[in-house]
């Protein structure tokens, strides 16, 4: 999993493509994400508004609450950024154009790009760059996860700890799950074994207690779609509804489908 053309054409247009230079796996950006996007919040140009609160913004400062010590903010009416925005208390740099509906969670650190909808009900869990005209979208939940451009995650989706490229879209419901099965004695001990994945012949460690999975370019996930942790989606790739991938590597352009789908063409052109 080296090779990220596998995976990514469009990341000459994101912004923040610096983070995949060097890396030996695809993966390894999940691992320096949090301190890759403090680095982004520490070193904003002079043209991004600062500021120390919002009208129609709940502010959660760091460690006022014990159990969720992490800063964030509550949208209590409908904002548009008119400007690309940093709310300093909430750790959480909002691109211009992008709009939060009433009800959305964004938790700190956490970057959003331009003209991005945040919508009704959003519970951004935090460690979360995502890039240009993205849709975070009813009820979806992302933790420690990079979205690229384009990228549609409307309605009732989970994505934690993965990767998702550009112009990819995620049908209702669809999942990328980030826990394997623990035992009885791990759950006591609220233990989280690092995650090792089997590919290309290779036993590989994550070095991550927890790993969704790498979604490439152009990918579509039918409805209610469900990633295993670990899977690795080629560009192009298209999941068919109601389906379960089980952790692996599939190749660009890619038909995953249930028997009596099999036959079927995966594109017209």
């Amino acid at each position: 999993m080296r090779d990220i053309k596998l995976f990514f054409d469009h990341l000459d247009e994101f912004e923040h493509k610096a983070l995949f230079d060097g890396i030996d796996r695809v993966w390894e950006p999940l691992t320096r994400l949090k301190a890759s996007i403090q680095n982004i919040l520490a070193t904003l140009p002079a043209s991004v508004h600062c500021m120390q609160g919002l009208e129609g913004v709940q502010l959660l400062p760091a460690k006022s609450l014990n159990r969720f010590p992490e800063p964030g903010l509550l949208a209590e009416t409908w904002i548009e950024f008119k400007e690309t925005t940093y709310i300093e208390p909430a750790q959480v740099l909002i691109g211009a154009g992008t709009v939060l509906e009433p009800t959305a969670v964004i938790k700190g650190p956490a970057v959003i790009g331009k003209h991005c909808e945040v919508r009704q009900g959003a519970y951004l869990r935090g460690t979360l760059l995502a890039g240009d005209h993205c849709v975070l979208g009813h009820n979806t939940e992302i933790k420690n996860s990079l979205l690229m451009n384009h990228t549609e995650a409307g309605h009732f989706n989970y994505i934690g700890d993965s990767i998702v490229g550009s112009y990819v879209n995620l049908g209702a419901g669809s999942k990328l799950a980030n826990l394997r099965f623990r035992s009885p004695g791990e759950k006591i001990d609220v233990a989280f074994p690092p995650m090792t994945l089997e590919l290309d012949g290779e036993r590989l460690a994550t070095g991550m207690e927890k790993f969704g999975g790498i979604v490439g370019d152009h990918v579509e996930l039918g409805c209610n779609a469900v990633l295993c942790p670990g899977v690795f989606l080629g560009k192009g790739a298209w999941v068919y509804p109601n389906l379960t991938v089980s952790q692996g590597y599939y190749a660009p352009d890619s038909l995953l489908a249930s028997r009596e789908n099999k036959g079927r063409t995966r594109k017209s052109s």
